[in-house]
């Protein structure tokens, strides 16, 4: 790396830091200095960046190569902006890419966006010496912050993807010795390296792999995003193991979560929008005013206790719509009112739940039951007759995909 770039991309992540900081996302004395120290050019070095509308098949792309002139300022502000950076479609080899217009495919991986990353490794409350394990680790750049504090040799990776496994080990390497990457299952965990201080998933499940629980040290904390067939309302799950070995485990809903583990589908109402424009519904009174988006308890028991609903965050009123049932919701035009349409009453069913949340004493945390031996987890929020509650589905075999060549 020339001393120029060198001195540049030092000056962005420093702007990168203090907005940060700026923000509240940035706490820990830490994970400043893993993030002013870590060269994320290195773990980044090309960026595909989406050039057609959302629903538009198949999908335009854009791949910047960092080493070209004409990408780098582009490049280097992407890496530095805190979004996702977009670096794998279907799985395809990384060594050999070719910058510049390509169609179709799907980004098979990528790096979380940066506030995630902070809030979640600060979450974990990292420190020296402990033993971490990052599953499903992309390109790398959660681990090498994790190495930079905890110590060399104590961090490991498992990621599914041969290519992204080799490519993040090499570019980790070049960072120096101290993080690991190793072809494997994320939901099997990595049973050969022992016992983990601090785990923590970048892909989402629906409920908590057995594995992930067998592999968690006395005192130590375990950090997942939980899944339902909606990307609209994600939960995150920290579970801890007491000094007496049980597994205490805390639900939350929040704004955003990690992408799903492999074979999951989601629901999508993008498909939907159009004929939501023409035909909104039928108007009809309503009791319930559109929930506030940061009433995140109460949304992610939607999740569960009306599921197959999914919003679309770009209409105009809020919108809510069941895909399988071929029905949606859209709140207004008054403030008491909404329209429905199609058999299933998505709007109804938000008021039930409403109801109840409120009855449940408006819970933003659920306590999940996670037995030793592999058995159904549930989720509660109190112990009265009034407390919300319900199972998480268990896991399901990920099929096997073939990379691409």
């Amino acid at each position: 790396m020339s001393a120029d770039l060198s001195t540049t991309t030092g000056a962005r992540r420093a702007a990168m830091v203090e907005r940060l900081e700026a923000d509240d996302v940035l706490t820990d004395v830490r994970l400043r200095e893993a993030l002013l120290s870590v060269p994320r050019e290195v773990l980044l070095p090309h960026a595909y960046v989406r050039v057609s509308d959302p629903g538009v098949e198949p999908i335009e792309w854009r791949l910047l190569d960092g080493t070209h002139p004409d990408d780098r300022e582009e490049w280097l502000d992407l890496i530095h902006s805190g979004e996702s950076v977009l670096l794998q479609r279907d799985g395809e080899q990384l060594d050999a890419l070719v910058r510049g217009p390509v169609t179709g495919g799907n980004m098979t991986s990528m790096s979380t966006y940066g506030q995630a990353t902070v809030e979640a490794l600060q979450m974990l409350q990292l420190a020296p010496g402990q033993r971490y394990l990052e599953l499903g680790p992309g390109p790398g750049v959660s681990l090498a912050l994790a190495v930079a504090v905890t110590g060399p040799h104590l961090a490991i990776g498992v990621e599914r993807d041969g290519h992204m496994a080799a490519f993040a080990q090499r570019n980790l390497d070049r960072l120096g010795p101290g993080a690991t990457v190793v072809e494997g299952d994320a939901l099997d965990g990595h049973p050969a390296g022992g016992a983990y201080d601090r785990i923590h998933s970048g892909i989402g499940v629906p409920c908590l792999p057995p594995a992930w629980v067998e592999q968690l040290a006395p005192g130590g904390q375990l950090l997942t995003t939980l899944i339902t067939r909606t990307p609209s309302w994600p939960g995150q799950l920290l579970a801890t193991r007491t000094g007496a070995g049980e597994i205490e485990a805390v639900l939350r809903g929040r704004p955003r979560g990690y992408r799903p583990m492999l074979g999951y589908r989601w629901l999508n109402a993008v498909t939907m929008r159009p004929r939501i424009t023409a035909d909104p519904g039928v108007p009809r009174p309503t009791r319930l005013a559109p929930p506030p988006d940061d009433a995140y308890g109460f949304w992610l028991a939607a999740a569960y206790l009306a599921p197959g609903l999914v919003r679309d965050f770009q209409a105009e009123t809020m919108t809510i719509a069941a895909p399988d049932e071929d029905s949606w919701a859209v709140a207004g035009p008054g403030e008491n009112t909404v329209r429905v349409h199609g058999p299933r009453d998505v709007w109804a069913e938000l008021e039930d739940v409403h109801a109840r949340w409120v009855r449940a004493g408006q819970p933003d945390a659920y306590r999940v039951t996670v037995p030793e031996d592999g058995g159904p987890q549930h989720v509660t929020s109190g112990t009265d007759l009034r407390a919300l509650k319900w199972a998480l589905p268990p896991l399901a075999p990920v099929p096997h995909q073939p990379a691409a060549p």
